[in-house]
């Protein structure tokens, strides 16, 4: 019999459909931060469970009963460059996160703010709408903005200062209201949301849009025996077994990173087993889904190497590769640290290092990374790595033209 749920590589996981742990572990400090009446920051990289978290969030915050909540995503504004525009487009995805609400005196509201006044001025419609969504109701509100980071310089600005505005007179007056707490959440640290909108400059000053923010959360990847719970869901509605060496091997090439976790177990339950629940999954199976990933043109991967284009990803990348004892000169602190939280390196603490210790670049894929190099196309080529191996380099003048990890 085929089971009702099924490892999710493609979206929000839903439990009645997808094998998924709880979320909220992962955000220890989330209800400090409503509590609190905070401003905040989640990021982590893509498909690591943000806004699967955002959707149990909301309905944690709604069914407590103290406060409403609401999720809006903010994808549509991707690359939109006019601030009307981008500001008209907020303004609707706030009131579909009002359409979308479970709870009626929340979904009531829906199509209550989307005419005048709400269509005019730029600088202030998305105050202006939050402010009377608030007084309109009979509870305070949170506010989950998913995508945000990925708004055009010039209506992310606009769109800050509005939510600073807010914030900041929230309480000087009973006609003055706005949400009890509100995160901004992304891949991005709210530090790279100013190097994207001034990068040629170290500080945005006292009157920036960015000083409201409390505090950066991050998602967790998941523990060695995270993986084994999730696994055994798969176990306890199948019977198919996953050998403990199975789930040491996938949590040495993901180190728990959420999506390549459920991708290997899918791979090798629906490619290689063809759903057949008899067989039992080791960590040859595990190998061969590596193998098998690194093949296809997955949107993960996709999304590692437009990263890798960037000049300030590609600067520190270089470095941590070829082994030097420093950056050059021109990466920041705030470069390593935008890399780390993308998800392409990782920080070494007890060394105080950036180490090229993920498996997309340490050993464990043999994908191949544009790193858009103006000399031409380079690529770093990666593959599978044990203690008896060791990295091979070559460093022509002119720049990376690849980079080997040869199997001795």
């Amino acid at each position: 019999m085929m089971p009702t749920r099924s490892f999710n590589t493609t979206g929000t996981c839903y439990p009645d459909q997808h094998y998924m742990l709880p979320a909220l572990p992962r955000l220890p400090d989330v209800n400090d931060m409503i509590e609190g009446k905070y401003y905040f920051v989640l990021h982590a990289p893509r498909q690591s469970g943000k806004t699967t978290c955002l959707v149990e969030l909301t309905e944690q915050i709604i069914c407590e009963g103290k406060y409403y909540a609401i999720n809006c995503s903010l994808a549509s504004l991707r690359n939109m460059e006019e601030i009307d525009i981008a500001m008209s487009t907020v303004v609707d995805r706030i009131d579909k996160g009002l359409r979308d609400s479970s709870v009626d005196k929340i979904s009531n509201l829906a199509y209550s703010f989307t005419e005048e006044p709400y269509m005019k001025a730029p600088s202030s419609k998305v105050q202006n709408m939050l402010n009377d969504i608030c007084r309109s109701l009979d509870r305070e509100l949170v506010v989950f903005f998913d995508e945000a980071d990925c708004m055009h310089e010039d209506p992310l600005i606009t769109f800050l200062t509005q939510i600073r505005d807010g914030y900041l007179y929230r309480y000087n007056s009973p006609k003055t209201v706005f949400p009890r707490s509100m995160a901004l959440v992304g891949m991005r640290d709210l530090r790279d949301y100013r190097y994207r909108v001034r990068p040629d400059e170290q500080s945005a000053g006292l009157a920036s849009p960015f000083n409201v923010k409390k505090k950066s959360l991050t998602l967790a990847n998941f523990s060695k025996e995270e993986i084994e719970s999730l696994y055994g869901q798969h176990t306890a509605d199948t019977g198919q077994i996953f050998e403990k060496g199975a789930v040491e091997r996938a949590w040495n090439w993901t180190e728990g990173q959420p999506w390549l976790v459920n991708a290997l177990a899918e791979n090798v339950i629906v490619d290689q087993f063809k759903n057949d629940y008899a067989r039992i999954v080791t960590a040859n199976e595990i190998d061969l889904a590596v193998h098998d990933l690194l093949l296809r043109n997955d949107t993960h991967f996709d999304t590692l190497a437009e990263r890798l284009r960037e000049p300030r990803v590609r600067r520190v990348v270089e470095s941590v590769i070829v082994g030097a004892e420093s950056f050059p000169n021109g990466v920041s602190s705030d470069d390593a640290g935008y890399v780390v939280v993308l998800g392409i390196l990782q920080a070494d603490s007890a060394e105080k290092k950036i180490l090229a210790s993920q498996p997309r670049l340490r050993g464990g894929y043999r994908k191949a990374l544009d790193l858009g190099h103006p000399e031409g196309n380079t690529r770093i080529f990666c593959q599978q790595m044990d203690g008896r191996n060791r990295h091979r380099h070559e460093w022509p003048s002119q720049g990376v033209s690849k980079i080997l990890a040869h199997k001795q």
